[in-house]
């Protein structure tokens, strides 16, 4: 039974860093067009979500065929539910990416305004931790794992400066540029959300490897 429970948990990792590439895709895609202003690649990434959606749920009924059948314990255990949460994480991360889609649609609509804010390093750095976590699940890369945690903070950092400029924007600005402000600003949170997801992933590489849950826990 050990042999056919480590195939099948061989199968489950091929089947999360699949949906990781596939998000990780779509993230650079969403990234590309908050640059461009692209409004049919941004339709493009709304379009793709469903496939991202429809994988998740194939890896959880396979986690939870795996823990029904075989009954995992110690290291197995930990990584089936690791999966299970990365699993959401990764899909909840595809929805940001098709809510800053949705965004850049509307905005890339609208008459062009004087104001813009530069999300190119919130986008890399976005990017980068979930490059990161998927390559500390990889490699089992502890030390990794952690520096995604540090990133976290660089990520708020600009969310927190996006919302301080566009809010002062919004309190100079004509009513009817209100509207772009707004979705402007939904882009620095939705962002901030994608970073948030990729920091869980590393929580969840450090639990897989350490058997320690360090969420809310100081870094």
């Amino acid at each position: 039974m050990t042999i056919h429970l480590q195939k099948e948990l061989s199968k489950i990792k091929k089947s999360i860093l699949t949906l990781g590439a596939m998000v990780e895709d779509r993230v650079r895609l969403a990234a590309l067009a908050i640059e461009t202003k692209d409004a049919e690649l941004a339709k493009r990434v709304v379009n793709s979500d469903h496939e991202v959606d429809e994988m998740e749920v194939d890896i959880e009924e396979e986690c939870l065929k795996i823990l029904a059948l075989y009954q995992p314990v110690a290291v197995d255990l930990r990584f089936l539910i690791a999966v299970i949460k990365i699993n959401s994480d990764l899909e909840s991360i595809g929805d940001q990416a098709v809510n800053i889609a949705q965004r850049v649609a509307i905005i890339a609509k609208q008459k062009k305004y004087s104001f813009v804010f530069d999300y190119s390093v919130m986008a890399q750095k976005s990017q980068e931790m979930l490059k990161k976590s998927l390559d500390a699940l990889v490699n089992l890369d502890l030390d990794l794992a952690f520096r995604v945690l540090v990133m976290d903070d660089d990520v708020d950092l600009i969310q927190r400066q996006a919302y301080d400029e566009i809010k002062a924007a919004m309190a100079d600005a004509h009513a009817d540029s209100h509207g772009y402000l707004i979705n402007l600003l939904l882009v620095s949170r939705h962002l901030e959300r994608l970073a948030d997801y990729a920091t869980n992933i590393a929580e969840e590489v450090i639990y897989l490897i350490e058997g320690e849950i360090v969420r809310h826990a100081k870094v």
